[in-house]
């Protein structure tokens, strides 16, 4: 499913949550969704789902205003960190719920995950651990196979072999079942891989959208003696430095060319990657690159 926002504001009383958010998402990718707290992303994928609206601007959805038009929302599933509406009698009953609100819902595979990340149908749902309770959320957006299925920090309770067992899950089905999923997490270096673009809004506003290799790509560190890294790097968007006695790191956001290689190389400087999580943190700080 497409989706395009158009100068998207939401406000709380005095506060801001989106200030003017403007982007357009293809569809039939695996998007993830970065920010601090705070920054408005439960807000955006709230008002995505139609559970808000919006005060000012637009959102559709392959076209279609999403607020109060049940035959697209019918079709988009938002797991939240609570495991969003599954706090409903037992497992078992959840799940029929769950199929009585999704046209696309498969049962056969609801009943894989929950032996996958077993939890007992015939036990209630309020009695469950977080863990428990955020792998039943899980189990409702993937069998959903909502066109448009969105996990916010749904998975913050399960463990980390729970936690490989969602990715692993989650891949397999978006690739035997394409459609348009985004993940908003702050574990951003255990999901990062999955993200195919990644969007980054701060203080309400969008900071970054781009293909994943490409944002990689803005981030470079270089390393070697201090004097030659402050002399290379001058005039360039330095993130960070690090020094370690006569050797120094900086982090470099910006196009890395052959001919700066070049003289990377012919200066004596190693160059090497900067993980996503660095580059989000100094991306979403006042000092941040923008």
């Amino acid at each position: 499913m497409r989706i395009d926002v158009q100068d998207l504001v939401l406000r709380y009383d005095t506060v801001t949550a989106l200030d003017g958010l403007t982007f357009g998402l293809a569809g039939g990718k695996i998007y993830g969704l970065l920010g601090r707290n705070g920054s408005g992303k439960t807000s955006l994928l709230s008002i995505l789902a139609a559970f808000r609206r919006q005060t000012a601007g637009s959102v559709r959805v392959d076209g279609r205003p999403v607020f109060e038009n049940g035959a697209v929302t019918s079709r988009i599933s938002l797991i939240r960190e609570s495991g969003e509406a599954v706090d409903i009698g037992t497992a078992e009953e959840a799940l029929s719920y769950a199929e009585w609100l999704r046209p696309d819902w498969d049962g056969d595979y609801a009943r894989e995950l929950m032996e996958t990340f077993r939890i007992e149908p015939k036990k209630n749902v309020r009695s469950m651990s977080r863990g428990q309770r955020s792998a039943m959320g899980v189990v409702v957006g993937l069998a959903s196979r909502a066109p448009l299925t969105m996990f916010d920090e749904t998975y913050l309770g399960m463990d980390v072999p729970a936690r490989r067992a969602f990715y692993d899950a989650l891949l397999a089905d978006y690739m035997a079942h394409p459609r348009t999923i985004i993940i908003s997490t702050h574990l951003i270096e255990e999901v990062s891989p999955l993200f195919e673009e990644v969007l980054i809004i701060d203080r309400g506003r969008l900071v970054v959208h781009e293909e994943t290799d490409a944002l990689l790509s803005r981030g470079t560190s270089v390393t070697g003696p201090a004097e030659r890294v402050e002399t290379f790097t001058e005039g360039m968007t330095v993130l960070a430095t690090e020094r370690l006695g006569p050797t120094a790191s900086a982090m470099v956001y910006g196009e890395f060319g052959e001919e700066r290689r070049k003289r990377a190389a012919e200066a004596g400087l190693e160059l090497g990657p900067v993980a996503m999580q660095d580059l989000f943190v100094h991306l979403t700080t006042a000092e941040g690159a923008r």
